[in-house]
């Protein structure tokens, strides 16, 4: 009983507030997407989406996971990569399935094999996608293991996995731009980007980061503002017919 209570009183508010920040940091980036993908399965419609931005995460992430091996940062954000490429893979079986469901007439197949830059990124089948992130893992890998003791070719690593990362909602403003519509988009996604994105720009500047952490962590605030914008402008527009995906 001494030894219970021992252990009871040695948890302090600080070390909770540490375990809390820990677990906000490992699934805080994943939370955005869950009414994203509460929107799609309601609707059964993933035209509003950009996969785009799935592609941005799960380059991003493969990128900061190799970074790890050549420059040992926080095992949390590893972990968070993990799981980002994890959520993302799942969002994109959600809308292939979606996308193949509602196609009135069946299409050409398109997959990754093909090597068609046309349709790249826009495949009929999961496991395409999969292949990509298969084949970008290996050659990346490939040359991390030859200039892993090079310090600029690590740093540059780590800038890209963080300046894509940077990017992510660009994907989803252009095509609210090219549809001239929000619709189908998750408003509580991009709010809940703004929010943790503008956390993470704060803090980077009270810790006194690097320059390219604040820098891309302002510009992804900006792009988020950008989109909810968009999303009071097209309100009152009707926008641009959508389509079911019709075969070429």
């Amino acid at each position: 009983m001494d030894n219970l209570w021992e252990e009871l009183s040695d948890i302090s508010i600080l070390k909770l507030v540490k375990w809390g920040a820990i677990m906000a940091m490992v699934f805080g980036g994943v939370v955005p997407f869950i009414p994203q993908y509460r929107e799609i399965k309601r609707t059964d419609d993933a035209e509003g989406f950009s996969l785009f931005v799935c592609l941005t995460l799960l380059i991003a992430n493969t990128l900061r996971i190799l970074f790890w091996f050549g420059k040992r940062y926080e095992l949390p954000l590893l972990i968070q990569s993990i799981i980002m490429n994890i959520t993302m893979l799942i969002m994109v079986n959600l809308c292939v399935t979606v996308k193949n469901r509602n196609q009135i007439i069946r299409g050409r197949e398109r997959v990754f094999t093909d090597f068609d830059t046309k349709y790249f990124w826009a495949w009929t089948d999961f496991i395409s996608y999969v292949d990509f992130l298969i084949v970008f893992t290996i050659v990346t890998s490939f040359f991390m293991y030859l200039f892993v003791e090079i310090s600029f070719f690590v740093e540059l690593i780590g800038f890209l996995a963080l300046f894509a990362e940077a990017l992510l909602g660009a994907p989803q403003l252009l095509r609210n731009y090219q549809h001239k519509s929000t619709e189908g988009m998750s408003v509580a996604m991009v709010m809940m980007w703004t929010m943790g994105d503008t956390f993470k720009t704060c803090y980077f500047l009270l810790r006194e980061a690097p320059l390219q952490f604040w820098v891309c962590g302002a510009l992804q605030v900006c792009i988020d503002l950008f989109i909810l914008l968009q999303v009071q402008l097209y309100r009152l527009s009707p926008g641009v017919r959508r389509t079911r995906n019709m075969p070429d």
